[in-house]
């Protein structure tokens, strides 16, 4: 079900006249979400080339309209406008891509199933609530208000299973998994979600809309369980594209002879010994596995909203499911847009407890940086599949690492200057490159969140602060200071948007090497001492030895680095990999 990446090239150029670069600013704009960087220009006998997106229709990827000026510090502007680009996303009910169209304008509501909450999530769990809060942040930079919802499933039979292993109540241990799982979203730089409403706090509401679909005639009771007849829905299986007739007992759907069509699903189960249970019409009892979202998702979006989000394994039956329940008890119910994820392998193999390669989001975050695992699940596209690997994992890290390192160098030079002070003005060669960025940032972003597109176009301008901050040629370029300003708010706006920007920097890095340390079983002191011994040595021309230092330490992920000021270190991919 996976889709290839397609990566648009929209962009074309338009000749601007009478235009020259003496009077160029830029900014950053919080008041203009649609515009995270601004430019300006003053007229002259100049002629220059922009990169930029024309407009989009309803048949054609999003695009990017041209970029318009603004000052520095926010100072009113000779002409200003947001862009003109659409938000597109593929639409998993229609099975292509399509203009994002809210139903409120300038609101969206949207709902992401969330965990059953019987144990610590792993790097599936990771990749979906990444993928969702990026969308996430994305709505709200485009200037929308978002209401996002996402459940804890805190009453299931696995929970419950699991809670009978442990002698504990079932209640309590999902509370605690899901403290574990809002401290794993912390980590991952997820932002928390308007509301997070669980299970056993909303009874009444699945009670009420069990009894709505019983009198519009689509569920029937036996022995105080009450199940869904799906021979009473003709559109069951239009979002998974499956014929009935095809459809067998879903996860965590009990085979039941007592059952009308074997595909019906529960809605209500009858208590059993040493279960939780809650009063209701049918008897005592707990709800099905698929009625608690389209309970939760109307309490708080209405029946009728914008995004239904979720990993790809949701499409059936929940998602199935959950369409049916929620038409048969309100004719109107329309979610406009369905978005799932693609799956999580491992070493090429799909992720599974029994093959032994599971891994939750604690045991990835032991050895690597929180932020190193965003990075890798936002590095293929999100409806594609990923294979979770140590490489991928230390390729991430290492990216990352240079990413932070760039732009820490970037601030040790700023620091050394009174930015309020510094020109209005950066010379074209900078004012290109920004713009380059924030076309393609917006046009692959618009474009289904294609986020490796936008890491990919991060390379220039990190690799033009290098060069600014490190080479001759660079260190002697006009207005040099004013460009890195320049080049570092505006990577770092777009960091900020995929959640990848950092509260320091340097306690990044910090946090960075301890985790290479760590992945290379030594201690700071132990590789400061094989830095000594390879000094010694390279003094003593012992070149074997020092040469031999070094690839000991590279082999587990350690890069020395030999400059006039003596020998450092970095993390690096190790060469053993």
């Amino acid at each position: 079900m996976a889709t290839l990446l397609k990566c648009y090239k929209h962009f074309f150029s338009i000749q601007l006249s009478s235009l020259s670069y003496s009077a160029r600013t830029i900014r950053l704009s919080a008041s203009r979400p649609h515009t995270f960087l601004k430019l300006k220009l003053s007229r002259s006998s100049g002629r220059s080339n922009f990169r930029c997106l024309g407009s989009s229709s309803s048949s054609s990827p999003p695009s990017v309209a041209e970029t318009i000026g603004g000052k520095l510090d926010g100072a009113v502007t000779e002409r200003e406008s947001p862009l003109s680009s659409e938000l597109w996303v593929y639409n998993t009910m229609s099975r292509k891509k399509e203009v994002f169209r809210p139903k409120v304008e300038g609101k969206v509501g949207m709902y992401v199933c969330g965990v059953t909450a019987y144990d610590l999530s792993h790097i599936g769990h990771a990749r979906v609530y990444v993928t969702f809060d990026v969308l996430y942040r994305y709505l709200k930079h485009l200037g929308y208000q978002v209401c996002y919802v996402r459940n804890f499933t805190d009453v299931d039979d696995k929970i419950i299973a699991r809670a009978n292993e442990l002698g504990e109540d079932p209640i309590n241990l999902s509370r605690r998994y899901c403290e574990e799982f809002n401290q794993d979203m912390v980590y991952l730089h997820c932002l928390h979600p308007a509301v997070e409403p669980r299970v056993s706090d909303h009874m009444p509401q699945i009670v009420d809309m069990i009894k709505q679909i019983i009198d519009n005639g689509y569920a029937y009771t036996v022995e105080g369980d009450v199940y869904f007849n799906v021979d009473t829905f003709p559109e069951y299986g239009k979002l998974s594209g499956r014929k009935l007739e095809d459809n067998r007992a879903g996860e965590r759907v009990a085979i039941d002879s007592r059952k009308k069509n074997p595909a019906d699903f529960a809605l209500w189960k009858s208590a059993k010994e040493g279960e939780p249970f809650w009063d209701s019409p049918w008897g005592p009892g707990r709800p099905g596995w698929h009625i608690e979202c389209s309970a939760m998702s109307a309490a708080y979006l209405g029946y009728s909203f914008d995004i239904h989000g979720g990993g790809m394994d949701l499409v059936f039956p929940h998602h199935e499911n959950e369409i049916a329940q929620s038409c048969a008890a309100c004719k109107q119910s329309n979610i406009s847009y369905w978005v799932h994820n693609g799956f999580v392998t491992v070493d090429s193999e799909k992720m599974s407890k029994s093959l032994g390669n599971f891994f939750t989001i604690r045991q990835v975050i032991d050895l690597y940086h929180p932020l190193a695992l965003r990075l890798f699940l936002l590095g293929t596209h999100y409806r594609s599949p990923i294979n979770y690997s140590d490489v991928q994992l230390e390729n991430a890290s290492d990216r990352i690492f240079y990413i932070y390192q760039t732009l820490h160098d970037c601030e040790d030079v700023l620091s050394q200057h009174d930015v309020p002070t510094l020109k209005d003005s950066i010379p074209p060669s900078t004012v290109d490159e920004i713009n380059k960025l924030q076309n393609v940032f917006v046009a692959s972003m618009s474009d289904d969140l294609l986020t490796p597109v936008v890491f990919a176009a991060l390379s220039d301008p990190l690799k033009t602060i290098n060069d600014l901050i490190h080479t001759r040629k660079g260190k002697k370029q006009a207005l040099r200071v004013e460009s890195l300003a320049a080049l570092e708010k505006t990577i770092r706006s777009a960091l900020d948007i995929l959640g990848l920007m950092p509260a320091s920097y340097s306690q990044m890095l910090q946090e960075l090497r301890e985790k290479a340390l760590k992945r290379a079983k030594l201690t700071g002191d132990q590789v400061l001492r094989k830095i000594e011994e390879r000094t010694e040595a390279r003094v003593n021309k012992d070149y074997e030895k020092s040469d031999a230092i070094r690839k000991e330490l590279a082999a587990v992920g350690i890069a020395l680095m030999d400059s006039p000021n003596g020998t450092t270190w970095k993390p690096a991919v190790p060469l053993e990999l």
